[in-house]
């Protein structure tokens, strides 16, 4: 085949499932410097990152391989329900290490990230979505789209919750939080009434949404890179989360998957009610 021809094979259901086991492995990663800042103090602490290792290897034979994907049904669900899992059990633990006890703002500002395993069940539903709806349905791009509102929604309160901490104490802290505003309402209104014109206005947001992601990233690398300590690794670890402004971008590409898949369902190009015609989308 030529390159030509390969990316033409490239459809956002194939896309939708690299990002899922991409985002899986990538989570490794960005647990160990996370968790590494107190020192991995509970055994349980390494679970997710074991599950990020183990679990892209179970999916990745399945996207080389349509034979093997039909035989691997249930190893997916397996994955896709233990992401879920993993997800919730994170989430109740980072809330147990002080909400839970004193249950006060202040105690959710400063205790663990209750938002970020929930990525974990976001990426447990996409596994699952692309094993149970058709991928050429009426179904299957709005449940992506859903999947990335619901994830902008989780980065809007990690923005609100991470910046707190030091009392935004820079103006450009307030950047990321109104974008991730702004990319909420607009994948609410591309979900609900999903016009072609408006999907294609959606993508531009999504695009300014992915470079506010890698603005971050630089910015919390250079805060880092100043941050006192001898070691790189110390440095990394105790200031600023260097991948958490990347989640803006990955939210955007799954929102884009799921733009393409609408805009591939022949939506409407226009809403005409001055001519009394009234197109409706075809999903």
């Amino acid at each position: 085949m030529t390159l030509q021809e390969r990316l033409a094979a490239v459809t956002p259901f194939l896309a939708a499932r690299v990002f899922a086991v991409g985002n899986l492995a990538f989570l490794a990663a960005d647990i160990l410097l996370a968790h590494a800042a107190n020192d991995f103090a509970r055994r349980v602490e390494w679970l997710p990152i074991v599950f990020s290792l183990v679990a892209p290897l179970l999916l990745l034979p399945g996207l080389f391989s349509e034979r093997l994907r039909a035989r691997t049904r249930v190893v997916d669900v397996a994955v896709a329900l233990g992401s879920i899992a993993v997800g919730v059990a994170g989430m109740v633990l980072h809330l147990h290490s002080a909400f839970f006890e004193r249950q006060s703002i202040h105690d959710l500002v400063y205790t663990a990230p209750f938002v970020a395993p929930l990525a974990y069940v976001g990426l447990g539903l996409l596994v699952l979505l692309n094993r149970m709806e058709d991928p050429v349905g009426p179904a299957w791009a709005p449940w992506v789209l859903l999947l990335a509102l619901g994830g902008n929604v989780g980065n809007l309160g990690l923005s609100l919750l991470d910046h707190a901490q030091n009392g935004f104490f820079s103006v450009a802290e307030w950047i990321p939080v109104a974008t991730a505003a702004f990319g909420t309402s607009f994948l609410l209104v591309a979900l609900l009434r999903p016009a072609r014109g408006f999907l294609r206005l959606t993508l531009g947001v999504m695009a300014v949404q992915a470079a506010v992601g890698v603005l971050g990233f630089a910015l919390h690398l250079r805060a880092d890179l100043h941050h006192p300590g001898e070691l790189l690794r110390d440095r990394l670890i105790y200031g600023a989360p260097v991948f958490a402004p990347m989640l803006f971008a990955d939210i955007a590409l799954l929102a884009a998957i799921g733009v393409w898949g609408l805009i591939r369902s022949s939506v409407p190009d226009v809403l005409d009610v001055g001519q009394g015609t009234r197109h409706t989308a075809s999903t």
